[in-house]
């Protein structure tokens, strides 16, 4: 057992918590661990039906409450016996099992309430829901722990990449703080509304009618396997009326907020879900997407967590070989393993390496090199581990190799080149097609429509059976 310093930090608290509760269920009792937005923690103890809890209550409390210090509630144990909606605590969804595995006498879970970041630890897949018998469109998130990645130039061009192949495609913007892909793709062409409106409006249930898609200019030369492409965007922020004012920056400090019986991710969900439907409102071709890009905002972020988390399949992840990039993952990788999200997270995720050097003092391939040796130590967290001449497992482990072409942390390159530095995309017609783009995305267009048509693939195969 691990000794507590004086004073007990945050960083220890949650160990000494979950040292105290395993102890706890040792004993043959099932048991939730509650921390509240402060970090301080409650042990719920669930002794429905057995004897000998009111009695091994004092030093339980005591023990929990020595150990935490600071980081105990007023209330450092409580009994099921003696609450009034225990049900509650220990039937929550939100309660994540011990990352410890489990023991064989009583259970250990954590139920962790924070005031942002919650949605991290709730990792699904997108559902098709209100969408009956329709298939439902395959979405890729596009997403960049740091800023300046290129994230939203490398939407774009796969959006047009796709688009070539036949494939009706949407891409949202969701950076809500630094909206990009919608002027990138649209020009000025704009819809009047964009995915802010969309949050503020349905809000009071007033979002019948927004005008959310806009189809792009951006027409494929000619059709593949006999299908046109269609190239949409959902902005973030729509166009400003000559006689409105847009309010942009009012409406955005609305759109974080829960409201009673719908969280903020299902708002989030709600939002790109009607964006998918105007499109097939819109379109002529009365096409649904069958591809959607979600053009994530950077850092740890609510909507970042729920993008990554719950609204979509895959996810490719933005960065360069640099301290900032694996600090920011090697923490967000450690807090799924820590919240048993890794098996669930792990298989969505795609590693990109961005803005990669090509020259004569730094050439590509010992940059990518390096890229996946330093990405390999950061994602192994996530990956099983397998002992040394441990025998057959009832289940396949997912522990690739550093040289494992298909995992996660194999990196998909986008060259480095000066001329995608501050491009000015509205007065640059055809942007898309010049030799240095076409030349920097080469390795990363096939290599991500080939995972994302694969994806798509095996779905289709899943619901025809």
């Amino acid at each position: 057992m691990m000794r507590s310093p004086s004073p007990v930090r945050f960083s220890e608290a949650r160990e000494y918590a979950f040292e105290s509760a395993r102890s706890v269920a040792g004993q043959g009792f099932d048991v939730v661990l509650v921390r509240d937005v402060l970090g301080r923690f409650t042990l719920v103890v669930d002794d429905t039906g057995k004897e000998g809890a009111a009695r091994l209550r004092a030093s339980w409390e005591a023990e929990f409450a020595g150990r935490l210090g600071r980081y105990h509630s007023d209330q450092p144990v409580l009994l099921a016996s003696q609450m009034f909606s225990a049900d509650a605590v220990f039937n929550s969804p939100r309660a994540v099992a011990d990352p410890a595995g489990p023991s064989p006498a009583g259970s250990v879970r954590l139920l962790d309430n924070t005031v942002v970041g919650e949605d991290w630890a709730k990792v699904t897949t997108p559902d098709a829901g209100s969408l009956a018998s329709r298939s439902r469109a395959h979405r890729t998130a596009l997403y960049g722990f740091k800023g300046g990645v290129g994230r939203s130039t490398a939407t774009a061009v796969l959006a047009r990449y796709l688009a070539d192949r036949g494939h009706a495609v949407l891409v949202v913007d969701l950076d809500l703080e630094s909206p990009g892909a919608g002027p990138l793709l649209a020009g000025r062409n704009l819809p009047r509304h964009g995915i802010v409106d969309h949050l503020v409006e349905a809000a009071v249930d007033n979002a019948e009618g927004l005008e959310l898609v806009t189809r792009t200019p951006y027409e494929p030369r000619a059709p593949y396997d006999g299908l046109w492409g269609e190239l949409w965007v959902a902005p973030a922020r729509g166009r400003t009326e000559t006689d409105v004012p847009y309010a942009y920056v009012d409406k955005l400090n609305r759109v974080y907020s829960d409201l009673p019986g719908t969280d903020f991710a299902t708002r989030l969900e709600q939002a790109v879900r009607a964006c998918e439907d105007a499109m097939e409102r819109d379109s002529d071709t009365d096409r649904r997407p069958d591809v959607v890009l979600l053009d994530s905002r950077a850092g740890i972020h609510d909507i970042a967590a729920v993008t990554i988390s719950q609204l979509c399949d895959s996810a490719l992840l933005f960065g360069a070989d640099n301290t900032q990039t694996w600090a920011g993952y090697g923490d967000l990788f450690a807090a799924w393993q820590s919240l048993g999200q890794a098996p669930l997270i792990r298989e969505k995720l795609h590693m990109v390496a961005s803005m990669v050097p090509d020259s004569v003092h730094y050439p590509m391939r010992g940059y990518l090199e390096t890229f996946r040796a330093h990405a390999f130590e950061h994602f192994s967290v996530l990956y099983d581990e397998v002992a040394p001449g441990a025998g057959p497992s009832p289940e396949e482990p997912f522990a690739p190799s550093l040289h494992d072409d298909w995992a996660p942390h194999t990196p998909i390159p986008i060259l480095f080149d000066q001329g995608l530095v501050g491009m000015d995309s509205l007065n640059a017609p055809d942007w898309w097609d010049r030799a240095f783009v076409q030349a920097a995305y080469r390795d990363f267009l096939p290599t991500v429509t080939s995972l994302i048509e694969e994806a798509m693939g095996d779905r289709a195969d899943q619901e025809g059976t």
